[in-house]
């Protein structure tokens, strides 16, 4: 392929700069926009997809955000490839927000708890990791009913937009392609055909009786024949 990379970066390679981009989180904002929009499906299956893939980054379940984006793709008749893209939603800018809202939203719904430890006071360290479930989930367990609330929400606002601007960017592509086929054809019917070019016109009319020019082209013509003959 033209302009491709000597060496393929590898799979820890892409999933650093999926989760912190070389340049800048516009830039990437551009990409997944311009690869969402050019998506080969129909205006519900991209937009689906991309709400399955907010849906699952307000959740607490990380690091499997790409699984839980597919099976609710498949669900609700998406694109996995559209949910893959959906999962940027959440990132290292935005998943602090999303857990400490997700957390005091499910804490206003549950109710409070004297149990309950914010995730802003939990210590990561890799005795989190080493703790049973029943320490953890009373913090999971409202950032769960607060994160599928705002993932419902979030997904719902992102499929009435993406639908949208799906359906006018394809309508547009659309338009486009039967421009240039148009003006394609119009450019076949004005251009000669080879017989014009190659075989010899006749623009006269051969049932017209000829007129004093052509009576004076013919003797302009025998003029220098009989020159000729007499010398």
């Amino acid at each position: 392929m033209l302009f491709a990379r000597r060496a393929r970066p590898n799979f820890r390679e892409r999933a650093r700069i999926a989760a912190w981009p070389r340049r800048s989180f516009g830039r990437s904002f551009s990409y997944y926009k311009h690869r969402v929009l050019r998506l080969e499906a129909s205006p519900h299956a991209i937009a689906a997809g991309v709400a399955a893939g907010a849906f699952a980054s307000c959740t607490p379940l990380v690091g499997f955000h790409f699984l839980l984006s597919f099976a609710l793709a498949w669900v609700i008749g998406g694109s996995m490839i559209a949910a893959a893209f959906g999962t940027a939603v959440g990132n290292p800018l935005t998943f602090p927000l999303i857990w400490v809202t997700s957390f005091q939203l499910g804490e206003l719904i549950l109710g409070p708890a004297p149990d309950r430890v914010a995730p802003g006071d939990l210590e990561l360290s890799f005795n989190l990791l080493t703790q049973s479930f029943g320490t953890i989930w009373p913090t999971l367990k409202p950032m769960f009913v607060g994160g599928m609330v705002m993932g419902a929400v979030i997904g719902g606002g992102l499929y009435l937009l993406v639908r949208s601007t799906v359906m006018m960017s394809q309508s547009l592509r659309a338009a486009r392609l039967a421009q240039a086929a148009q003006n394609r054809q119009d450019a076949l019917a004005m251009a000669p055909s080879p017989a014009d070019i190659f075989l010899p016109h006749d623009y006269g009319d051969a049932d017209a009786e000829p007129g004093p020019a052509d009576a004076d082209c013919a003797q302009d013509r025998a003029e220098p024949r009989e020159t000729e003959l007499r010398s």
